[in-house]
């Protein structure tokens, strides 16, 4: 049977047929346990499509039994608790199938799972939810290493945020084993911890040249881990890539897969990536490991988001063609479009050279980075060749060209490209530059007719995959982030009527604060995403009287506007902080903003900070914003809670502009990223026109700077005033970080200090227009 086009018959149900006016309400709550119905008939009953289970006793003594053409359907409820192992021998004609009695109303909560073994098993319409599996697997196309499935599918299956609590316990939801399965038409959202959203193991016979389906699913947004493993897809490991997968990727839907460089990274051989849409994702579809795969009629939509990218080519044989990619902003291995370098003799796991690449009819527009022979160092010195770069348009509307070179590429063949700019010399020769007219089809793409003429870049008739074909449609696709003072606004006048509020805050909510002062003797926990808002600017003082003022608690986010915020009654006990994260590992991701507030005299005692970031929590973002910092005998940002150099860091970008920092003994911000892995984009930080006077002088500042960056990926100090203050010390680490520092001036304060520790890539520190005092 061949695997691609691999399908069972059709069982006339809601769940398959999406039939008009199906029962699509939500499930009722209900006990469930061995001996306890979800519904309420107490015994099995027959359904028209199967036996209807009403409880985990049933289930089990049903499933003990299966034979071809069985089907059991389980009862609308929640299901806590619930491990289904679900095994039988079918037939192409009789398939044993397991399904829920409506779609989405039966919801997997609590310590549950799937596992699936045998031949011609089907399952669908289930929902995962409030909870994770007690496994490393939430669905899994096996029973054992001894007892895998075979001609297999799981279709319409939701997966919401179906974490485990433990961010860096990592797990993986659905993970295919045996051959000819297929995974389709589900909903994968919210993977907050590490590892693989889905993978492909190829790790026996048994599992290679496995010809597996994944197709019409919808990935939806993945936060940024803030650490390797953050995975959207995986087909292969480095340990068996030069094995055969055959496994077939297609018209699926990735939306915001945020998690790592890599959204999809293939591990294995003879793939096949077709008409796949990638929506303003951060990363890569990354050829990693593995030889002969094909990339054929995918659709990359950066719309200018940070860090989205499209293809990153490795290894041999590989061949990439009719892609569509716009508006993508990422460089180094994120880029637009890249073509690495390899290590010569590479061992499995490292960078193997690529070799006869054919790069054809492909459009590239508006990409910051076309990256070829990305990579080069002293280890990755093997560069491309006998391939191909043919018949693509490039166009890029700010008139700048794309193309970095790394390395010699004089092993890739430049033929009958049509592009906007001309590039470097030594590609020019198969570059025809010309002014390109572009018009948005209605396919969504941008075209152009000079290029339908010459027959280059991909062809008109690409229609990308549309989010509603994928996924399931009874089960809503994720909409935007929740963001600050976007929802109801509540108006205080008290420090009770203050801590209610907070308390009682829906996410979005602003808290409006009577002009006044506000003695807060209690510690606040913010769960939601939250605003303190001055109902005037600057009317309000709040004066902390406990060592903690603010505890972000996992999910939750907060914004200060407009506020003053003073010390002066503080505990006299040294360590006071005024906001911190939760000291539990968090698994959501938070955001903090300081804007028009003026934070001063936490100074009753030693080493009290602004923020404090708890043990592996992650701020998306870090902004400060026209505000004040003065006296204070600590940090004002400790971001550097990293223990054990895994790279696991607590701010993905740091951002302040237009803030002044006065008698600072810490440091306005220590950020700290360890390890060597190249799997991340982050740290970020930026300070710009802002003055530091008397900064990080204080004897416990064991940095001895005023600011103190390591392992930041990019750094921007631009327009700043330092006086009387510890120096700026960065230090280059891992990937290939960029510092700018310019135009600032250092009066009576060492000039910045910019190291390298052990950076593998190209580092890049450019400081100019900085006046010395």
């Amino acid at each position: 049977m061949n695997a691609s086009v691999f399908s069972v018959p059709v069982l006339v149900t809601c769940s398959l047929l999406f039939v008009a006016g199906c029962n699509t309400t939500s499930p009722q709550a209900g006990a469930n346990d061995a001996g306890t119905d979800v519904t309420n008939p107490s015994i099995q009953a027959a359904h028209s499509d199967g036996i209807l289970v009403a409880n985990k006793k049933q289930f089990f003594k049903q499933a003990e039994s299966l034979k071809a053409g069985d089907t059991i359907v389980l009862a609308d409820g929640v299901w806590e608790d619930f491990e289904i192992l679900f095994k039988g021998v079918g037939t192409p004609e009789k398939p044993i199938t397991l399904k829920a009695q409506t779609n989405g109303g039966v919801v997997l909560s609590g310590l549950s799972n799937l596992r699936l073994a045998g031949e011609y098993l089907v399952v669908e319409g289930l929902v995962f939810k409030d909870g994770y599996s007690p496994t490393g697997e939430v669905v899994s196309f096996k029973e054992n290493d001894n007892n895998l499935a075979y001609h297999s599918r799981v279709t319409q299956v939701v997966i919401d945020g179906f974490s485990n609590p433990d961010k860096f316990n990592s797990d993986k939801w659905v993970v295919m084993y045996g051959k000819h399965n297929r995974f389709d038409h589900s909903h994968l959202e919210g993977k907050s911890n590490a590892g693989v959203t889905m993978a492909v193991r190829l790790n026996t016979k048994d599992s290679q040249q496995n010809h597996h389906r994944i197709d019409h699913n919808y990935f939806g947004p993945r936060p940024i881990l803030g650490s390797n493993g953050g995975e959207t897809l995986r087909i292969g490991t480095s340990k068996y890539s030069l094995s055969d997968s055959f496994t077939i990727v297609e018209n699926n839907y990735f939306d915001r897969c945020n998690g790592e460089v890599e959204i999809i990274s293939n591990k294995s051989g003879k793939n096949q990536f077709l008409n796949n849409v990638f929506f303003e994702s951060r990363g890569t579809l990354t050829l990693r490991h593995g030889n002969g795969n094909l990339v054929e009629g995918n659709v990359f939509f950066g719309n200018g988001k940070h860090h989205t990218g499209g293809i990153r080519i490795i290894n041999a044989d590989q061949t990439v063609r009719n892609n569509y990619m716009e508006g993508l902003t990422g460089i180094r291995f994120g880029g637009g479009f890249t073509v690495m370098n390899g290590v010569p003799n590479s061992s499995i796991n490292r960078y193997h050279q690529v070799n006869n690449a054919k790069i054809d009819n492909n459009t590239l527009v508006n990409l910051d980075n076309i990256n070829l022979a990305a990579g080069s160092d002293a280890e990755r010195s093997a560069t491309p060749i006998n391939s191909s770069f043919a018949n693509n348009l490039v166009v890029n509307n700010s008139g700048e060209n794309p193309f970095k070179i790394f390395d010699d590429v004089s092993g890739i063949s430049f033929k009958n490209n049509l592009a906007s700019q001309l590039p470097q010399d030594e590609l020019a020769e198969g570059f025809d530059v010309k002014d390109i007219e572009l018009v948005r089809g209605e396919n969504g793409l941008l075209q152009s007719k000079q290029a339908q003429q010459l027959e280059v870049g991909a062809p008109a008739s690409l229609n990308p995959t549309l989010k509603e074909n994928t996924g399931v449609n009874w089960y809503d696709k994720a909409g935007l982030p929740i963001d600050f003072d976007s929802g109801k606004t509540v108006s205080v006048s008290s420090a009770d009527e203050l801590y209610r509020a907070v308390a009682e805050a829906e996410s979005g909510s602003t808290i409006l604060l009577k002009a006044g002062s506000y003695s807060l003797n209690k510690q606040m926990q913010v769960k939601s995403v939250v605003t303190l808002k001055a109902e005037l600017p600057r009317s309000v003082t709040l004066y902390p009287m406990r060592s903690l003022m603010i505890e972000i608690e996992d999910g939750g986010s907060l914004k200060l506007d407009g506020l003053n915020i003073s010390g002066k009654k503080s505990p006299d006990s040294a360590g006071n902080v005024l906001i911190r994260n939760t000291k539990l590992p968090t698994l959501f991701n938070h955001k903090l903003a300081i804007h028009n507030t003026h934070i001063t005299d936490l100074n009753v005692n030693h080493s009290s900070h602004v923020f404090d970031a708890g043990y592996r929590s992650l701020a998306d973002n870090i902004d400060i914003t026209d505000s004040v910092f003065q006296n204070i005998t600590g940090d004002v940002l400790r971001l550097d809670k990293e223990q054990d150099d895994l790279g696991i860091y607590n701010a993905e970008y740091v951002t302040i502009k237009n803030s002044t920092f006065s008698n600072i003994e810490g440091a306005i911000a220590k950020i700290y990223r360890g390890g060597t892995d190249e799997s991340t984009f982050g740290p970020h930080f930026t300070l710009t026109d802002s003055n530091v006077s008397n900064v990080g002088k204080g004897k416990r500042n064991k940095s001895k700077s005023s600011i103190f960056l390591l392992g930041v990926q990019q750094s921007l100090i631009s327009g700043n005033t330092f006086v009387d203050s510890k120096l700026v010390t960065i230090d280059h680490t891992v990937g290939e970080p960029q510092t700018q520092i310019l135009n600032n001036t250092f009066d009576s304060t060492p000039l910045p200090i910019v190291t390298e520790t052990f950076t593998k890539g190209a580092s890049t520190a450019t400081v100019k227009g900085n006046q010395s005092k």
